[in-house]
Formats: structure tokens, C-alpha cells, sequence
């Protein structure tokens, strides 16, 4: 079947000579050897530049990440930056993760910007995402980015991009950036001569101010001094991490630090696990059976980019269990507001933040400990707007997402791993101090509580074929909501692209106050939250479930947490997920 016209014209644009040499080769020998599916895959679309940046399979071709949809995109930033700050000296910073060609496309990045006149703070090494947001504000820039594709599989990588808070674009840059960009229609308009005298290394310098703002996290360093020896196992999984995990628990006082050596050095190819995700088990391996030869007391963890962080714990019956990101959030804002209040640190303005599709445990808390809760969007970027609106008005204290990323203060605007790294750290040692295991303090949690158990399902759908039917599923959603879930009659749609939440009981429609986004909820008579919202940056759709278990008492644990998990499999296969 012969290619469509318009990826046939793409493809002959490619290979003309505003291409390189190796970039048509390699087109030509797809060509030759008749990959006409792998031909449209890479050419039927450009790379979308949506509203956190371009993330993809890296090669050549009009919808892979490779300089030239890394030099559009930044041609565009560039003419939206200069728009947007005329008359004044921008600057941006730059970083980026272990991923292959990360440092080649950070400095065809920086190139770009200072063919522009553009100020750029160019990290000398791989550096954490958070960090990327730290140096925005204490550099004043007025943007930012960093190359990397989070924990996606080795063939990904991504371009993240940062506004003068720190924060990724919101609402309006997002949109009218990707105006900008869209209008690069060729490559002959990208400035690729960079003029080195706009470019200044950065570095150790940053680290040292960035230590000294996350040392001022540390709310019981008594405890630490009494624990310093806690055995902690840590793994960056081949990222960024390295450069700053050890080195910030150490200056919290921690003196038993182990990194997994086969996972310390940084390596594109992430050779020790299929995925470098912590959210699953098999990249946690090797960290978990150190911890287990040892005897050690936690285990940490990190993604490439060290915005996420996995939690390694002993349970009762000297297992070594992980914890989920609802867990690790939840017992994170356990602890921030309940230290706080025992060293006399609270104030009327606290609050706490978490997404649409995390736990409820995080609310319940801030409620108990009479501190005000929002919830947002998924996606960290609105948390971090709501703490640029709140800023000078109310005290952030922390926030939270289920996929693993947690932010503990401000002066950070991104998820940030390192800090919670440091954060969970403090936390087991707090409850060893108290003779407890960070599973335990977890459990004592849940019998306060209630028992919130919760899972997720992420359907791949790869291609143009995928994205079209991850948009008829929720097309099929929203035309034909189901009356009941596993027996449990629905009671209230929450539409988010709507902005309508719909109580089928009363028949009241209500607004969610949040701005528009492709995500469907649907809460049953009980209480469960169901939730379906396509990946913004994967070929993903995904399912999010919460159900709650009554939770008398902590010996009652195991068996509620079975019945939850049971509840879930039955709503996941009255809706055939699975």
C-alpha cells in the first residue's frame, strides 16, 4: 500500500539539504527496505509541541525527537519569549537527564537561544528537573527548559519548558507559545549559529544555594542526630539523582547512605531495568534485594530526571514492600502537618495541595490537622500556579500527585524527588526513633483514617490508529456513562472538559471551578472514584480507582486492604479493562 501524498511530501522535504547528511540516510534506508508503517509513524504528524513541551520516540523523521523538531520548537520559544519581554535582557537555563542525546540537544538548545540574543544559563553536567526550576528563580530568568523524558522507556526523550516562576507554562504562555511555534514551518527559519559568548556554565554553584534551601526543610534534626545511622538504600536508576540525592541526605546528617552501584553511573540506555520507572517493581529490584542483603531500613529511589521518587519499606512480616505514590503523598502530608504542630511551627495560612486523581486521605488529613486543602488538575504546573496565585496570602506547606511526585515548600515549583527523598528519610527516622518502621507509622495512619486503597490501569495505544481510539473511548464515556460499576449504582459524572459536575440523584449540574481537561469521573453510592484521562505525554490512557475500606484497627490492615483490592478488580472488569 503505496505512503499517503502528505507523508510522501513530508518525507521528500527531509530529504532535501536543509537535512543532514545522516538524517536522510537513515530515511533513505527505510525507504529502501519498504518500512511504510515505521515511514508513517515518524512522518504523519510534526511532533506536537502541546502545553508541557515535545516528548517522543527519538530518530529522524517530522514526528520523532530528533534537533530539528528540538529547533522549531525553540525557534518558537524564542520568538514568544522576545514578544513577550520586549526591550529587556532574557535569559533562560538550561538542564538536562542521562537520557541518550540529552547533552547534544541541550546545547543545540542553548545554541538556539543565543543565536537569539538570549541570555542562557547552560548546566555543565546532567542535573535533577527540579533543580532546572530552582536555578530559574534564583537566576531570574524569564524561562527555562529541560531535556528529558521523565521515566519513559530508553527510545523516548522529551523538551520541558519553564516560565519565569519556575513553574512549566500555564495558561496563557502554554497556548500561545505553541501559536509561535507552529508557525516555524521550516527549518531554514531556525537560528542553528550559536554565539558562544551568550552561553554560561553552571553548576556546582547552583547546588550549593539549592542544599541550602532544602537543608531548611528538615523539621526534627534532633531525631536525625539520634538516627543518623538509619541504613538507607538509594538508587538513582542511571539518572541525574546521583548528582544531588546522597549529597542532600548527608547534609541532612544522614551517615549510612548506600547507593546501588550498578545503577549509580548515568547511562541513556538504562541497562539494569526494562523501564527506569519507579512506580514498577522490577526497576526497584536491585535496590530492594540490597536492602534486603543488609538489613537496611528504607530503600529511595529516583527517575532520570529526580521529580519522582519510589519508597522501598519493610512490612510486618519482614517483607520488603513498595509503597504507591497515594502512600508515599499521604504519609508525607501525615507527617508535614503533624511534626509542624509538634514543634509549634503551624500558622492559620497552611495548605496543602493535591490533583483530582489522587488519594483523598491528603484532604481528609489537612482537615483533621485544621489546614485548608485544594485540589487541581493533574499535572504539577497547576500546582504550582496555585502557589504563584496564593503566594504572600497563604503558606505552602506541601502537595501531591499519585504518579510519584510530591514538592515540599516553594522555592522550588516542580515536583521535586531530591527534597522528598531527604523528607521520607527524616520521616523513618522519625518513627525508629519512636520505635516504629515507616510501615508501621503507615498502617497507625490508615487505622486514623479510614483505609483509602487504590490502583491504576494505563492502556497503551501506539500510532495514529491508537490516538484515535483513545479519543473514541472517551467519546464512548461520555455518550453512554455507565448506570452502575460493579454493582454500584453511579451517583455523580464529573466532566472536566465540561467544567460540569452532574449529581444524578438530585439532578443538580454544578461547575468543577478548574479549567477545561479531558478527564471523566464517575463516584459510585459508596464513595470509589473511578477516573479515565488520557497521558498528555504518552500514548496512554489511563484508569484511576479509589475505594475505601473501613479500618477499626491495625491488626484489621491486611484483610481490608484485600477486600479494597478485590472492590477494584471487580469495577475493572465490569468495565472491561482487562
Amino acid at each position: 500500500m503505496p505512503l499517503a501524498p502528505e507523508i510522501q511530501n513530508t518525507i521528500n522535504t527531509w530529504l532535501t539539504p536543509e537535512y543532514d547528511a545522516q538524517t536522510q540516510t537513515a530515511i533513505r534506508e527505510l525507504v529502501a527496505s519498504g518500512q511504510d508503517d515505521a515511514l508513517t509513524d515518524a512522518f504523519y504528524r510534526t511532533l506536537e509541541f502541546g502545553t508541557g513541551g515535545l516528548r517522543g520516540i527519538m530518530g529522524p523523521g517530522s514526528n520523532r525527537m530528533n534537533r530539528y523538531t528540538l529547533g522549531m520548537a525553540t525557534q518558537g520559544l524564542c520568538n514568544y519569549l522576545i514578544q513577550s519581554f520586549p526591550g529587556q535582557q532574557i535569559k533562560v537555563a538550561i538542564a538536562h537527564d542521562s537520557r541518550n542525546n540529552s547533552t547534544e540537544f541541550a546545547q543545540i538548545a542553548a545554541g538556539i537561544f543565543s543565536a537569539n540574543g538570549i541570555i542562557v544559563y547552560l548546566f555543565e553536567a546532567l542535573r535533577p528537573t527540579p533543580e532546572l526550576s530552582f536555578a530559574i528563580r534564583q537566576l531570574e530568568c524569564q524561562s527555562g527548559c529541560v531535556i528529558t523524558a521523565s521515566h519513559n522507556p530508553k527510545e523516548y526523550n522529551g523538551y520541558k519548558v519553564y516560565w519565569n516562576d519556575g513553574s512549566q507554562v500555564v495558561a496563557p504562555h502554554d497556548k500561545n507559545i505553541i501559536v509561535e511555534v507552529n508557525k516555524i514551518t521550516s527549518v531554514s527559519e531556525v537560528k542553528f549559529a550559536a554565539d558562544n559568548s551568550r552561553i554560561i556554565s553552571i553548576g556546582a554553584d547552583i547546588d550549593a544555594l539549592y542544599f541550602a534551601q532544602a537543608r531548611k526543610l528538615s523539621i526534627d534534626p534532633a531525631a536525625i542526630q539520634r538516627q543518623h545511622d538509619l541504613n538507607i538504600v538509594y538508587t538513582p536508576i542511571h539518572g541525574s539523582g546521583i548528582t544531588l540525592v546522597p549529597g542532600l541526605l548527608r547534609e541532612f546528617g544522614f551517615t549510612n547512605v548506600n547507593v546501588v552501584e550498578t545503577q549509580a553511573v548515568p547511562d541513556g540506555n538504562f541497562p539494569t531495568v526494562q523501564s527506569p520507572n519507579p512506580e514498577e517493581k522490577s526497576a526497584m529490584q536491585l535496590a530492594l534485594d540490597q536492602a534486603k542483603a543488609t538489613n537496611a531500613d528504607i530503600v529511595l529511589a529516583t527517575d532520570p530526571d529526580a521529580d519522582r521518587v519510589g519508597v522501598g519499606v519493610k512490612n510486618d512480616k519482614g517483607e520488603w514492600v513498595l509503597l504507591n505514590g497515594n502512600q508515599t503523598a499521604a504519609l508525607l502530608t501525615y507527617y508535614l502537618l503533624s511534626a509542624r504542630h509538634r514543634a509549634g511551627q503551624t500558622t492559620s495560612r497552611d495548605y496543602i495541595v493535591y490533583t483530582i486523581v489522587t488519594s483523598e486521605i491528603l484532604g481528609d488529613i489537612a482537615r483533621n490537622h485544621a489546614v485548608k486543602s485544594y485540589q487541581t488538575l493533574t499535572g504539577f504546573k497547576y500546582i504550582a500556579g496555585l502557589i504563584r496565585d496564593l503566594e504572600g496570602k497563604e503558606v505552602y506547606i506541601g502537595g501531591g500527585e499519585e504518579s510519584y511526585g510530591f514538592l515540599i515548600g516553594d522555592f522550588v515549583r516542580d515536583k521535586d524527588a531530591v527534597s522528598a527523598c531527604a523528607l521520607v528519610a527524616e520521616m523513618a527516622a522519625v518513627a525508629k526513633d519512636q520505635g516504629r518502621t515507616l510501615y508501621e507509622e503507615m498502617v497507625r495512619m490508615y487505622a486514623h483514617y479510614g483505609l483509602y486503597v487504590e490502583d491504576l490501569i494505563s492502556l497503551t495505544k501506539k500510532g495514529q490508529r491508537g490516538a484515535e481510539e483513545i479519543q473514541e473511548m472517551m467519546a464512548e464515556l461520555r455518550a453512554n456513562p455507565p448506570a452502575t460499576i460493579a454493582g454500584l449504582k453511579v451517583v455523580e459524572i464529573r466532566d472536566y472538559k465540561t467544567g460540569r459536575i452532574h449529581n444524578l440523584h438530585s439532578g443538580v449540574e454544578t461547575e468543577t471551578g478548574l479549567e477545561s481537561s479531558n478527564v471523566l469521573q464517575f463516584i459510585t453510592e459508596d464513595g470509589s472514584k473511578i477516573s479515565a484521562r488520557p497521558s498528555g505525554t504518552e500514548p496512554k490512557i489511563k484508569f484511576y480507582f479509589s475505594v475505601k475500606q473501613p479500618l477499626k484497627s491495625v491488626v484489621d490492615f491486611d484483610l481490608a486492604q484485600r477486600l479494597g483490592h478485590e472492590k477494584i478488580a471487580a469495577i475493572i472488569a465490569d468495565m472491561k479493562l482487562q
